[in-house]
């Protein structure tokens, strides 16, 4: 069904825009709904099954002022998302043998091994149990975070911050350096270039982690953090010993909404957070890999797919403090935390503010949110999860 109407809702207009299978009524519903009850400004959501889209909406506005209409191209910054398709893209080099997970990280990067990291292991770097979530050997200048070799070469130098693969604690920037620094030397790619030639191009996907050209930058929406969020908040929050201010200290010293709408965050490749595209993409990459195939691409093998799937841990991780199943680089279905629907074996990635991606290999689900207007609350939110009930009250 085709959808294309303006609702009023917290005293100003919203164009709803896109087309659905007439079944999933309810998540439209649900998607206009966040329009009346929540923060919203602008969004969209995709939902693919079976190898379908089922649901593909969009809505509200790219911007602040309300002038600029959020269009089936528009494309946003879904911030830690990123690390479930980083995720994704590593496991491929896991599924065609290039890398073992039970391996030493020295055994590809040798460098690595300095100051006490040589037992490191690469389902470490997976699964955040690293020890090296912050730089606090050699700490780098502001902006750093903008300097991929920079920060590769801190990493090679950083002492582990306790017993490696004891403790986890969100890699919430270095998770996607540790990966892509492995990638580099194994494919020559780093993850977004990979990224573009193995996932996102042959499934049409938009998704860019760095590397992005004027044209797709031209119609990317703004970013509107929300400050009360605990994790931006840290950044100058009073404990400045934290390990949540301490993952900041490579940051530019700027305001963050400065930061994530500039030229320079749209082609960095922050593979843990600078990924940019729109609902559609991310659903379509999630639905290849719950259902096996997409218009003919396979990524995964069911193999890898329930390798990438394993549970690691659940742990409440020491940056952010929050319980996570954590799987291979991707989070499992944790509802008091990163809520995926009723499967528990649902795996993905959240993102600050709002946005999801996620996959159900039961139920044959890629499901995409995203949105430009952050929320500050602990968990993936409520939006998404009003979707999320929704798109699982079908059938």
């Amino acid at each position: 069904m085709k959808l294309d109407q303006t609702i009023m809702a917290r005293g100003n207009e919203y164009p709803i825009v896109g087309q659905y299978d007439s079944e999933f009524q309810a998540v439209v519903d649900a998607f206009i709904e966040n329009f009346k009850v929540e923060d919203e400004i602008g969004a969209a959501c995709s939902i693919v099954q079976n190898g379908k889209t089922v649901v593909d909406i969009w809505g509200g506005w790219c911007n602040g002022e309300m002038n600029n209409p959020w269009v089936d191209s528009t494309t946003v910054c879904m911030m830690s998302v990123a690390k479930g398709i980083t995720a994704i893209c590593f496991n491929m080099l896991m599924d065609r043998g290039l890398v073992n997970p039970d391996a030493p990280v020295i055994k590809y990067w040798p460098e690595y091994g300095q100051n006490g990291k040589e037992a490191t292991l690469i389902k470490h770097f997976l699964d955040h149990t690293a020890a090296v979530p912050v730089l606090t050997t050699n700490p780098l200048w502001q902006g750093a975070m903008f300097d991929r070799e920079a920060i590769v070469h801190a990493l090679e130098e950083q002492e582990p911050l306790w017993e490696i693969g004891t403790k986890a604690a969100y890699h919430v920037h270095h998770q996607g350096f540790l990966l892509g620094e492995i990638m580099r030397r194994v494919t020559g790619d780093t993850v977004g270039p990979f990224l573009k030639k193995e996932v996102s191009g042959p499934l049409h996907a938009e998704y860019y982690i760095g590397g992005m050209s004027e044209e797709e930058q031209s119609h990317v929406a703004e970013v509107m953090p929300n400050m009360e969020a605990k994790l931006f908040a840290a950044k100058d929050g009073a404990d400045q010993t934290s390990l949540r201010a301490l993952a900041f200290k490579q940051n530019p010293d700027e305001p963050w909404a400065v930061t994530m709408n500039k030229k320079e965050w749209r082609e960095v490749e922050v593979a843990s957070g600078s990924g940019h595209g729109n609902a559609r993409g991310v659903a379509r990459i999630y639905g290849c890999v719950a259902n096996g195939e997409l218009d003919g691409v396979t990524l995964l093998s069911r193999d890898g797919l329930e390798t990438m799937i394993t549970e690691q841990h659940n742990q409440t991780e020491g940056l952010q403090e929050r319980p996570y199943h954590q799987a291979m680089g991707v989070l499992l279905n944790t509802p008091e935390a990163v809520y995926m629907g009723p499967n528990m074996r649902s795996f993905g990635h959240h993102g600050i503010g709002g946005s999801i991606g996620f996959g159900d290999p039961d139920a044959k689900i890629g499901f995409s949110y995203s949105c430009n207007k952050m929320h500050a609350v602990g968990t993936n939110g409520p939006r998404a999860a009003r979707l999320i009930d929704a798109l699982y009250t079908v059938g």
